[in-house]
C-alpha cells in the first residue's frame, strides 16, 4: 500500500480509500444491493489487511446503517488512531424542519448522531455532502469551525457542487479565518471528466486533497452494463443513477477502450480504469466501493499498474462531454 498526505496537511491516508455506501440493509436505505453486517465485516476486515486506512461513509448511507457497521467493524478489527474515518452531512434524515442541509443546527445534530452511530467521539474528516443554497455560507463554515475547534472533527472537507461554489466557501473561510477544507471528494471517472474542466485544476491551485467518488463509474467501466440491457449485476439492474449518467454511445467506446488495454495487460477493467485515474493531477485516492473481496484486490492492484503514455492516451480520446452530473444527488 502507498500513503500520501491529503491535500495540503499532514494526514496520511493510502491511496485507495474504502467507500462504504455498500455497506447496510436493504430494508434501512434506497439500495436494494447494499450488504448485511455479517457480509460487510469481512470486506473492511480485507480492506485494514490490504494496508488500507481511508474510510468513507455518510450518515444518509441506509439511514446511518453505514455507519453502524463501519464504526463497529474498525472498533473490532483496528485501533482508532490507525484509521482515518471520514463522514459526510447534508441529506435527510429525518422528516420535517431541520432534518436536513448544513445549518448551524443540523450540522451540530448529525454530527453527535453520526459519532454515537461510529462509535467515537470524533472523525478525522467531517465533509459537507452537497451544496446547501438555503443556508448562509457564514453559517455552515462557522459551525463547522467549532466543531473542529471542539476536537469532534479533525479536518473538514467537501463534496459535488460547482468550482465558483468551492471558490466562494473558500474565500469566505479565508476572510473571517474559519478551518479550510482540506478535500474534495467530486465524480471524476474516464466517463465523467468534466472536472478537468475548473474543480481539479483549482483544488491543485488551492492544495485541496481530490478523493473521487464513483471511480469506476458504479461498476460501468467495469463492463457489466450493456446497451441492450442494463447489465447483469444486482446493481446494475437497479441503479437508476448510473443509467441516468452513464449510457452516451461515447461511454460504451470508453469502456472498450478500457477492455482493449485490459487484455494486452492480462488484468481486469477494474484495475485498467483505477490506473488511469490514479495518474490524473491532484487525486490522492479514488473512493472504491466493495461488495467482494476481488473487488478490493483489483483496487490495491491497481497502484502497481503504471500505464503508459500511448495507453493513457487511447483511454481517454473517445470522451466526450457531459451535462455536469452528480453535483444536486
Amino acid at each position: 500500500m502507498l500513503y500520501v498526505k491529503l491535500g495540503a496537511t499532514g494526514l496520511e491516508v493510502s491511496r485507495i480509500c474504502l467507500g462504504c455506501m455498500s455497506f447496510g440493509a436493504p430494508d434501512r436505505g434506497h439500495h436494494t444491493w447494499t450488504l448485511s453486517e455479517e457480509r460487510s465485516r469481512p470486506l473492511i476486515k480485507q480492506a485494514l489487511e490490504l494496508g488500507i486506512n481511508f474510510f468513507d461513509t455518510a450518515n444518509v448511507y441506509s439511514d446511518g446503517h453505514s455507519e453502524e457497521i463501519t464504526g463497529r467493524a474498525l472498533k473490532d478489527f483496528a485501533r482508532r488512531d490507525d484509521v482515518v474515518l471520514a463522514t459526510k452531512v447534508h441529506g435527510r434524515m429525518r422528516p420535517g424542519p431541520n432534518g436536513a442541509g448544513l445549518s448551524r443546527k443540523a450540522i451540530f445534530a448529525e454530527l453527535d448522531n453520526s459519532l454515537r452511530r461510529l462509535g467515537t467521539d470524533y472523525v478525522d474528516l467531517y465533509q459537507i455532502h452537497r451544496w446547501d443554497a438555503t443556508t448562509p455560507i457564514e453559517e455552515t463554515l462557522e459551525a463547522l469551525h467549532d466543531v473542529v475547534k471542539a476536537g469532534k472533527a479533525l479536518y473538514i472537507g467537501a463534496s459535488s457542487m460547482y468550482a465558483w461554489q468551492f471558490a466562494k466557501m473558500l474565500h469566505s473561510a479565508d476572510a473571517n479565518g474559519f478551518s479550510r477544507f482540506v478535500s474534495m471528494q467530486n465524480h471524476y471517472n474516464l466517463v465523467y471528466r468534466e472536472e478537468e474542466r475548473e474543480m481539479i485544476p483549482f483544488c491543485i491551485d488551492q492544495g485541496i486533497g481530490i478523493i473521487p467518488w464513483s471511480p469506476l463509474a458504479r461498476g460501468f467501466l467495469a463492463g457489466n452494463r450493456s446497451k441492450q440491457d442494463w447489465g447483469a449485476t444486482t446493481r446494475a439492474r437497479s441503479d437508476d443513477f448510473a443509467h441516468d449518467m452513464y449510457y452516451q454511445d461515447s461511454d460504451f467506446e470508453v469502456v472498450s477502450r478500457v477492455g482493449e488495454v485490459a487484455k494486452k495487460r492480462s488484468v481486469p477493467n477494474a484495475q485498467v480504469a483505477l490506473a488511469w485515474l490514479l495518474q490524473q493531477p491532484g487525486v490522492t485516492a479514488p473512493i472504491v466501493g466493495a461488495t467482494r473481496m476481488q473487488h478490493l484486490e483489483e483496487a490495491v492492484a491497481a497502484l502497481a499498474l503504471t500505464l503508459g503514455e500511448e495507453e493513457l492516451k487511447a483511454l481517454a480520446e473517445p470522451y466526450r462531454p457531459h451535462p455536469v452530473l452528480g453535483n444536486l444527488r
